[in-house]
């Protein structure tokens, strides 16, 4: 069946034999790649599930929670499916899948969005989209879709105290009559009767959360209190994902761009503010290790867009790589096999605000990081929107970087900005509200390069790392990075060539993006 060694290109092939053996020891390493379906219960579950095993012939096996859901069966209360880390992102084919499930997961079929603007999006035909579903994950596009709202929707029924009002409005429903409807179907109950039940569950066990399952996610409130409004309250996410996770890596990553009064590190905790759609807030990220999580407390001045921050925090921590196979991967060749073994999961950093990092980026243009740092915190100053003190977890926390339209005839010149990279910060901001979906994974790599070197003033290493950090590309390669050139040249000598960068990683393919990231984290060892 799957093999946890090494990404494959090819759809996972679930032997029914192999996936019962993991279900039988309940082997971690399985949970998110398959789910079983028991036929005497009518329930799927995930292979880390509690309950006493099932007998092998009462069990089928399926590649996605949506494809057992489609298959008729009902989410186990126990395991809870919805708890279970991300399915990896795949090669080959599987790579379309994998652009097409980072677009859904930030809402690209919500809100009347289509499968034939998805697939648009992606370069390929509708029906060769949905063929390439059925294929990797067993379920239409739009299922996957509905489903990743219903469950994310059960996680906020069973650990908080949101109002069914509010906690559709998080999981993005439109209406409380489609939240029902879809509760009815996957569950076969209502949203209220899944709470009253939880209810009894927890009091059953003496006030304990439910799953003795390791790795399962938990929400609940940090603070009780119910005002008119969710800003006087905390919300905590949790996001799990499979281990090996070198969380301090990420930290150091993030302390050395981290953005002034935007984004702060306070010891073990990642804070920054955040804009959604519907206000404004911030968050304060911690490691749970113990339970294989990243545990968020979430501050918002409105109850919506829960569902798409948990997104846009797998993307930013890169949670739903297949660390382990990756490692694998690249510790075949000679120049990384002791820098993998030293530190175990190094994930590539992706961003919160894709306009944000690609501002980011321009200003990296042949600075410092500590310059490039410096000056994108007086420009979040100056044209950023102020952060309420009621809605910041840190003191460090103040202001919200700038969307495109402030930015796009903003005199950048006066805080310490060239002319050129000024005009080049104005040209992107027009591109972007022009045309949002450069920020958005496209139909591959060397598509999304093309459409940005033909930005004026983006040249391929800018291209190379926005498609890195913002399109989630796990072979984009900023060669020219004097960093990288520095990591693969012999101590005294001078900087090898952009060109030797691309010889010496090329046998890291398809993931130049996670070799860069462990290179440029050698030049500075903790």
């Amino acid at each position: 069946m799957m093999d946890c060694s090494e990404p494959s290109p090819d759809p996972p092939s679930l032997d029914a034999g192999d996936c019962y053996r993991a279900l039988s020891i309940r082997d971690a390493r399985f949970d998110g790649r398959f789910f079983t379906g028991v036929k005497t219960t009518g329930v799927f579950c995930r292979p880390v599930c509690p309950a006493p095993l099932p007998k092998a012939v009462n069990c089928t096996f399926w590649r996605s929670a949506a494809a057992a859901q489609a298959a008729g069966f009902r989410p186990c209360l126990r395991c809870r499916p919805e708890t279970a880390p991300g399915t990896p992102a795949g090669r080959g084919t599987a790579a379309s899948v994998s652009r097409a499930m980072r677009l859904i997961e930030t809402g690209a079929l919500d809100h009347g969005g289509s499968v034939d603007a998805l697939a648009d999006r992606l370069g390929i035909g509708s029906r060769h989209l949905r063929r390439l579903f059925e294929q990797h994950l067993g379920a239409a596009p739009r299922a996957v879709a509905k489903l990743r709202r219903t469950l994310f929707a059960k996680q906020l029924i069973d650990e908080t105290k949101m109002t069914m009002t509010e906690i559709a409005a998080s999981s993005g429903f439109r209406s409380q009559r489609r939240f029902n409807a879809c509760f009815r179907e996957v569950y076969g109950r209502s949203p209220s009767a899944l709470r009253r039940a939880s209810k009894k569950k927890v009091a059953a066990r003496g006030g304990m959360d439910g799953t003795a399952d390791a790795s399962r996610s938990v929400i609940k409130p940090a603070a009780v209190r119910r005002t008119s409004k969710l800003d006087q309250s905390m919300i905590e996410l949790s996001l799990p994902y499979r281990p090996p996770f070198a969380w301090q890596a990420l930290l150091d990553f993030f302390q050395a761009r981290a953005i002034p009064g935007v984004e702060s590190i306070s010891g073990d905790r990642y804070l920054r503010t955040i804009r959604m759609n519907s206000g404004i807030g911030s968050i304060a990220v911690r490691h749970d290790a113990s339970r294989r999580r990243l545990r968020v407390a979430v501050r918002l001045s409105s109850p919506e867009g829960l569902i798409e921050i948990a997104a846009r925090l797998r993307q930013l921590f890169d949670l739903d790589a297949d660390a382990d196979g990756i490692d694998r991967v690249l510790a075949q060749q000679p120049m990384l096999r002791a820098n993998v073994g030293g530190c175990p999961g190094m994930r590539v950093p992706g961003a919160f605000d894709g306009f944000e990092t690609a501002v980011r980026g321009i200003l990296g243009q042949q600075v410092s990081v500590k310059g490039a740092t410096t000056i994108a915190g007086r420009l979040a100053e100056r044209w950023g929107t102020k952060l309420p003190r009621r809605l910041a977890q840190h003191d460090d926390l103040a202001w919200i970087f700038p969307t495109p339209r402030r930015l796009v005839k903003a005199p950048l010149e006066e805080v310490g900005i060239i002319r050129a990279r000024a005009e080049t910060i104005r040209n992107l901001a027009r591109a972007v509200l022009a045309d949002a979906s450069l920020l958005y994974s496209g139909k591959g790599l060397s598509e999304d390069i093309e459409r940005w070197v033909a930005l004026p003033g983006i040249g391929p290493w800018t291209a190379h790392y926005v498609a890195m950090r913002v399109l989630r590309e796990p072979d984009a390669l900023p060669s020219a990075d004097l960093g990288l050139r520095k990591a693969i040249t012999k101590s005294g000598e001078k900087p090898r060539p952009p060109c030797e960068v691309e010889i010496e990683l090329d046998p890291y393919r398809p993931y130049r993006a996670y070799a860069a990231m462990r290179l440029w984290a050698s030049l500075n060892p903790v």
